[in-house]
């Protein structure tokens, strides 16, 4: 019997991170998550990533100031992104940015400098994007700022606080990559095809928008308005699993006990929310939890990445529907240096499949 959703089977080898499902373990390069998200930059991760190996100061400066010289789009990109319907959603605006930045990269382009490029130019399509559609005059990006504190500042307009730097930083390292998960994989398959590096990403892109992936921290957000108080969490717990709906934030394909990424996004809301927003959000979690584990005890459910991603990217003051696109800006860099590893060592991915249709039908039978 195949394995359904290709899970369990092993369909290649990568050094940039191991996911320890059954251990609540993520490692990037041989870092533990824990350690890169309290002690390193996003940049920094990046370049782990990308070259194998923690940067010196001086690398780690280079590699900020090349992000910081890519950041701005070219006039055609921002004319395809002016020209979209005011309904578009930023993933779709993400996913287009990225296709145009392709047309202007011609070729197969997958090696190191592109990589750079489009990693600092995705958070920048998001930030015109997001201006554009409010009305709004594009704001320049700033080479004296980092990777996230820039995305922010084209987004607002303000330079960020302090605590809005922690936290965009702790999120960026944390999201920028996990394993072979969808959007990777599909980022590698592209890949293995010798198609081109935006061609790649903006196929991760498409598997990223999905809610059974990068697309929940949203309804995250939306779930706790409608449950509003912590008083009311455990009787909306409750209703919700009777009428079969689905608690957004809990449950992982790999994460048999606590995502290690929820962990550190769980003080780090504690210690930036608003103490009634993190209280509401803490019983949400706690009494979801208790009622999973007494309903569905076999499942081993467990606080997502997404359930506090939503908590953080709220104290951001990110609008709520450039949650999953922010999720993309980390990402960007895990999907780049996969198809990096990818082409290096390729091979065509191409699985099997078991047919389970008809045989022996007859077109012109009477």
């Amino acid at each position: 019997m195949p394995a359904k959703g290709l899970q369990n089977i092993v369909v290649g080898e990568t050094r940039h991170s191991l996911v320890e499902g059954e251990k609540g373990q993520l490692v990037f390069q041989g870092y533990e998550i824990q350690d890169l998200a309290q002690h390193a930059a996003f940049e920094e991760v990046a370049y782990l990533l990308w070259y194998g190996q923690k940067p010196s100061a001086e690398q780690g400066h280079a590699l900020r100031a090349e992000m910081a010289q890519h950041r701005s789009l070219p006039s055609g990109v921002i004319n395809v992104l002016r020209a979209l319907p005011e309904f578009t959603e930023p993933m779709d605006a993400l996913r287009t940015g990225v296709s145009a930045l392709g047309a202007v990269n011609p070729g197969t382009n997958i090696d190191l400098a592109h990589a750079v490029s489009l990693t600092a130019q995705v958070a920048s399509l998001i930030a015109v994007f997001h201006r554009l559609r409010h009305g709004l005059e594009i704001i320049p990006p700033r080479e004296d700022l980092d990777h996230g504190s820039n995305y922010l500042y084209m987004i607002t307009g303000s330079e960020p606080t302090a605590a809005q730097r922690a936290m965009m930083n702790v999120y960026l390292v944390l999201l920028a990559d996990h394993g072979m998960n969808a959007s990777t994989f599909t980022a590698r398959v592209i890949a293995s095809t010798g198609s081109d590096l935006y061609s790649a990403v903006t196929g991760a892109i498409g598997a990223l928008k999905g809610p059974l992936h990068g697309g929940a921290p949203r309804k995250v957000l939306d779930m706790l308005d409608a449950i509003g108080t912590a008083e009311n969490a455990e009787t909306w717990i409750r209703d919700a699993l009777a009428r079969k709906e689905r608690l957004m934030g809990f449950g992982h394909r790999v994460y048999k006990t606590t995502d290690p990424r929820a962990e550190i996004l769980r003080e780090t809301a504690r210690t930036y929310s608003e103490p009634a927003f993190f209280r509401l959000a803490q019983t949400v979690e706690e009494r979801a939890l208790e009622i999973l584990h007494e309903k569905k005890p076999d499942q081993r459910l467990y606080t997502n990445v997404e359930f506090f991603s939503a908590a953080v990217m709220h104290a951001v003051g990110l609008p709520r529907d450039l949650f999953t696109a922010t999720f993309a800006a980390s990402r960007t860099a895990g999907w780049t240096a996969h198809i990096l590893e990818q082409a290096a060592d390729n091979r065509l991915i191409r699985p099997d499949v078991d047919y389970v249709g008809p045989t022996g039908l007859k077109w012109n039978a009477a």
